[in-house]
């Protein structure tokens, strides 16, 4: 008998039990209409503008240099049509169709300009992944409406662990990245609240180490525990608030984008799957119907399909496991090195204060001539890329390349990075004397990076 012949005979897991697909409708709506916020605050906002259409130079992921802007209008158009498309997969309209091409517009927005790398943005790229395979337009949907999804309204229930999971995920790993030196002794929370001195409530208080506290082990304690609070059921409505009241202060105080709301409408995925059919029938002061038929009973034997799902998200689950501790791979502080910050849930956990000089040196004469950034860069770019080694490099080879079309080959660039993390003495993070253009990019620790040596 075969491997996967043995694998089918075994007993199928709890993750193809039918439940009630109500959860999935409603975090259908939410998605879409969070998505359709975000996209259309980037369009009116300017957003697309100054970080994809403006810039001359665009910063990328290891492996994507490949992914390039769009030209001209493009990229205003493009969000115009995600933002149709995040209204279609809000109400269900041709879902499948419509959430593979808002996964792959909105994903390529993402991998085309790394210098604007959010932690949202990336979770939002995941979620709209696993929309196009989550049957979401099963319940309250144009599709079913019409008849055109044919459904007695239950999905299996590895799609709300699966976006549980995410998001728990999210939350535990932001969490034991806050296990640090740092933020144990109140960076940069306590540097960046001194900002908010005229803030009702907690303005007279910004500076009293008790208020600094509750921020650093509040959001400790409430990234780390969270989730399983919120799957207890004995201790699952308290959470529930705590979390409302947690992401509604980091919106009024941080202001952090689209992030706080989205994981408010995402809380509701820890309740019971058939609460929105529930609360419907109690809103139309109608008995409660359940979905059906809904079994606790599994087949006997795993489905070929059904093996390949289990073992694709089984893959998945170690990945998002795995990568978030990547770091533990290179040397240092990934919040002074960058390696490993991304793609990991580290949030709120550095403050960078840097003074750049970028330098052409020609080799013959050996003269030196200074780099004015503005003429590159957009002033949002000049405050981001300074912070991460890999887009100083990027930059750096852009210069070189630069100077071969002006004619003039084998120029050197170096640069000249003293930096404050957290609050610490300024130090250089990069040697000054090696010439970056001529290093290649690479996923290994960066030799000429400086190791943190400053104390907080």
């Amino acid at each position: 008998m075969t491997t996967t012949s043995r694998l089918s005979h075994l007993r199928p897991s709890i993750l193809f039990q039918p439940v009630d697909g109500s959860f999935a409708a409603f975090f259908r709506i939410v998605f879409g209409l969070v998505m359709f916020v975000d996209i259309a605050l980037h369009l009116g906002g300017g957003a697309v503008e100054h970080i994809w259409a403006a810039p001359r130079i665009h910063f990328k992921y290891y492996g994507f240099e490949w992914v390039h802007i769009l030209a001209g209008q493009g990229m205003h158009l493009l969000f115009a049509v995600l933002g149709v498309l995040s209204i279609c997969v809000a109400l269900g309209l041709f879902y499948r169709f419509t959430s593979t091409l808002l996964f792959l517009g909105f994903t390529y927005t993402f991998l085309a300009e790394k210098a604007a790398y959010q932690n949202h943005f990336y979770l939002l790229c995941l979620i709209s992944f696993f929309m196009i395979w989550i049957p979401a337009h099963r319940n309250f949907s144009i599709d079913s409406w019409r008849g055109w999804v044919k459904s007695d309204g239950t999905v299996a229930v590895w799609t709300l662990w699966l976006l549980r999971g995410q998001i728990a995920i999210v939350y535990f790993f932001g969490g034991l990245a806050k296990l640090n030196y740092d933020w144990l002794h109140g960076e940069p929370m306590r540097l960046w609240l001194t900002a908010y001195g005229d803030y009702w409530l907690i303005g007279p208080y910004v500076r009293e180490e008790w208020l600094v506290a509750f921020f650093i082990f509040g959001g400790l304690g409430l990234d780390l525990f969270i989730a399983p609070l919120l799957l207890w059921s004995r201790t699952r409505y308290a959470a529930f608030a705590v979390s409302l009241t947690f992401h509604l202060l980091n919106n009024w105080i941080f202001r952090i984008g689209i992030f706080p709301w989205f994981m408010i409408g995402a809380t509701p995925l820890f309740l019971a799957p058939d609460w929105p059919r529930r609360a419907l029938a109690r809103w139309r002061g109608q008995p409660f119907t359940p979905a059906g038929p809904i079994t606790t009973t599994a087949p006997k034997k795993l489905t070929s399909r059904q093996l390949v799902a289990t073992t694709l998200l089984a893959a998945y689950a170690i990945i998002q496991l795995l990568a978030p501790l990547r770091h533990m791979l290179y040397p240092g502080d990934p919040s002074w090195t960058e390696q490993g910050h991304r793609f990991a849930w580290r949030m709120m956990l550095r403050d960078k204060r840097v003074d750049a000089q970028f330098t052409l040196r020609d080799p013959r004469s050996k003269i030196d001539w200074p780099v004015r950034l503005d003429r590159y860069l957009v002033p949002w770019q000049r405050k981001v890329i300074v912070n991460d080694p890999d887009m100083v490099l990027q930059f750096c080879h852009y210069l070189k390349k630069e100077k071969e079309r002006q004619g003039f080959p084998d120029y050197e660039v170096y640069a000249q990075i003293s930096t404050s993390l957290n609050g610490r003495r300024p130090q250089l993070m990069l040697d000054p004397t090696v010439d970056l253009a001529s290093q290649s990019r690479t996923l290994l620790p960066a030799p000429w990076m400086k190791p943190l040596q400053t104390k907080l």
